[in-house]
């Protein structure tokens, strides 16, 4: 069925992340008699279990809680499968392998700032899907405007989430990927929430005027 599909899709494009992830620190181990620097190093491993937990919920839980679901084309999920694959190396070869943080980094402002609006822009992400996984109860057919949580503000509450997040790993990590990273989630979600925000407009009356696309009461 569609719904069976768009959740096995989601779930491989999400999963080629976690598989990266998985299988960088067990090449690096598989070469050494013992675990590189990077392993050891207590800052290396919060920012690699934050990036591993955004792709968990991604590939695991997220499909699984899904009620319904479109039809991925295959272009799509070609280009998000590539996102991932280079995106989830690059993380995880920089935290295990290329960059060793010192234990110092741990009590730094752009650490304890960056790991507080991670976990910030997860949770509105992780609400912002359970409202629109809430949005029509069983057997019921469709659209409907989205309510409550970061919704009262943007069209696009759950790309606003991640890039949220995804700024805050930025800021934690401070380095040329995980800066990159979030440029690029950026450039990818907002124009995806962009398209949202005309579409509601068009298709309801009476949606909110005041909500705006992405960002609150900016854009």
């Amino acid at each position: 069925s569609p719904t069976l599909w768009a959740t096995l899709i989601l779930g491989a494009v999400s999963s080629g992340c976690v598989a990266f992830d998985v299988s960088a620190p067990s090449i690096d181990l598989w070469a050494s008699n013992e675990p590189h620097p990077s392993l050891k190093s207590l800052p290396n491993l919060i920012l690699l279990t934050m990036f591993n937990f955004h792709y968990i919920n991604r590939s695991l839980i997220f499909p699984l809680r899904m009620r319904g679901g479109k039809p991925m084309p295959l272009s799509v999920m070609f280009f998000a499968w590539a996102f991932c694959t280079v995106n989830g190396y690059l993380q995880v070869r920089y935290l295990t392998f290329l960059y060793v943080y010192p234990d110092e980094w741990l009590y730094d402002p752009r650490f304890i700032v960056g790991v507080a609006i991670f976990l910030f822009g997860w949770c509105l992400n992780y609400d912002a899907d359970d409202r629109l996984r809430n949005l029509r109860k069983p057997g019921e057919t469709g659209y409907k405007i989205p309510y409550g949580g970061l919704f009262e503000y943007v069209s696009g509450a759950n790309f606003c989430g991640e890039i949220i997040e995804w700024t805050g790993f930025a800021i934690a990590g401070w380095s040329i990927p995980s800066i990159t990273f979030a440029i690029f989630t950026f450039l990818n979600t907002a124009p995806r929430g962009a398209a949202h925000h005309k579409w509601y407009l068009s298709k309801f009356d009476d949606y909110p005027k005041n909500r705006k696309a992405v960002i609150p009461f900016i854009w």
